[in-house]
């Protein structure tokens, strides 16, 4: 079964509003937090120069919270999954010179500079090459891309729309379903753009364009030089690097596509071969451990390097990692 499931307004017990998307999409240096939480123990940092609030990250998440219900009229989504990275610690003024080790918990003040949350619509799902994709919706918020020692201006945020791959949570992203940079001056305008993206967003397309992975392989030989190009590839002249497609992963991700090769036990090579979705799979498995401003790039380079891959097979054109 193949084609894109639309699930009826009448949903499984299992699926209510108290329960929450999986958290493992992105697993690097973060941690997990309850979006309560995040609202109550975190301040909210300002633009120095004039004391305005930024935009706080359950803004961010209600924003796209709502335009998911308002789009997909579905009021039982699950709740979001949210992780958060770089705690930015501070004291409030009576606790000035009181040693780290004596604060009370009501002396701490903290925020985090990063943050990234995930929503799923399971309303919507399909099967592709044996696996249960959702549709998700993501965004992610860096307060170290905002000049906060200035005055209040427009501030940057990022949103996604896509599918996960249930067994696994790898997401699986392509550029039709992401806007870069959101600069906007109120939550209102997030919810705006996200609409704007839902409505861009071709889901058919972006499944088709996984399920023709499924159609072609690489043999063991042939992943052995994909990866042994991919090491020499940042070695490379600007030149021939500007000529080649590259994959934004690192050498420490390349050791774990490798190793899930042959221990991955969902999406492992096969007798003797791996078929580009479990490729694909491995590769976006790997970038959960970028951090978080980093990996909704990564998971679009690890598509559009996969699917270059999959046009040369296709065509029996050759590759610079293949020949």
């Amino acid at each position: 079964m193949n084609n894109l499931s639309l699930f009826p307004a009448v949903v499984p017990n299992i699926i209510n509003t108290d329960a929450k998307t999986t958290s493992r999409f992105i697993e690097s240096n973060t941690r997990e937090i309850e979006k309560d939480d995040l609202r109550r123990d975190c301040i909210i940092p300002v633009f120095s120069k004039d004391n305005e609030s930024t935009i706080s990250h359950t803004q961010f998440v209600d924003a796209v919270y709502s335009a998911v219900y308002g789009y997909f009229h579905y009021d039982a989504q699950l709740k979001p999954a949210i992780r958060v990275s770089h705690p930015i610690k501070g004291r409030i003024p009576d606790a000035q010179g009181k040693p780290a080790h004596l604060l009370q918990q009501d002396e701490i003040t903290t925020y985090y500079e990063r943050m990234a949350f995930l929503i799923e619509v399971p309303t919507v799902q399909s099967f592709v090459n044996g696996n249960l994709l959702s549709l998700v919706v993501g965004g992610v918020r860096a307060y170290n891309h905002e000049n906060l020692f200035g005055k209040k201006s427009m501030e940057r945020f990022r949103i996604f729309i896509g599918f996960a791959v249930r067994v696994c949570t790898n997401l699986c992203i392509s550029t039709d379903g992401f806007k870069g940079e959101i600069r906007v001056t109120d939550p209102e305008q997030i919810e705006t753009a996200a609409l704007e993206l839902f409505a861009q967003f071709d889901r058919d397309r972006m499944l088709n364009s996984l399920r023709i992975l499924g159609d072609q392989s690489l043999t063991d030989r042939q992943f052995a030089q994909m990866i042994g190009r991919l090491r020499m590839y940042q070695y490379l002249p600007l030149d021939l690097q500007c000529q080649i497609p590259g994959l934004a992963l690192t050498d420490a991700q390349i050791n774990s596509v490798v190793r899930g090769l042959y221990q991955n036990p969902d999406h492992g090579g096969q007798n003797g071969s791996i078929s580009l979705w479990r490729l694909y799979n491995l590769l976006t498995d790997s970038n959960k451990s970028s951090y978080i401003d980093s990996f909704i790039d990564r998971s679009l380079s690890a598509l559009t390097f996969v699917q270059m891959l999959h046009g040369v097979l296709c065509t029996g054109g050759e590759s610079w990692y293949l020949s």
